[in-house]
């Protein structure tokens, strides 16, 4: 089991930056791609970005390129999300999410190939 823990939303406004981070219990850390989702009242789960086992490669929505960057510190079993340039329509609950080495080759933007959930944390931008 992976327990992962969001932290870092809140109440910004628009043109504001935040930093989301998400610490990992339970397994290797550096066994597991993560990624951050998204969710907003009455829509469906949206893939943020995405970083591989060892970094190398990361991936994002194209809502959030040039805003959004996503990183890891194995050491710290932590992943982050720098989101710059916030809009009112980044507004949503984000989810941390992680996947084992069975999922490799896998798209990462897919809900379903992640194994592990955060329970989220709220990310809010005022116009």
């Amino acid at each position: 089991q992976v327990q992962l823990v969001e932290s870092g939303g809140g109440l910004v406004q628009a043109g504001g930056s935040l930093r989301l981070s998400c610490a990992a219990s339970g397994r290797t850390f550096s066994n597991y791609a993560m990624a951050w989702f998204r969710q907003a009242p009455g829509k469906e789960r949206q893939f943020v970005a995405g970083i591989s086992w060892t970094a190398d490669k990361t991936f994002y929505a194209d809502s959030v390129k040039g805003r959004f960057t996503i990183s890891r510190d194995n050491a710290k079993n932590t992943v982050y999300l720098q989101m710059n340039n916030l809009k009112p329509e980044d507004t949503a609950v984000y989810v941390c999410a992680a996947r084992s080495l069975r999922q490799a080759g896998k798209d990462p933007s897919i809900p379903m190939n992640y194994e592990y959930w955060g329970q989220g944390t709220q990310v809010t931008v005022s116009s």
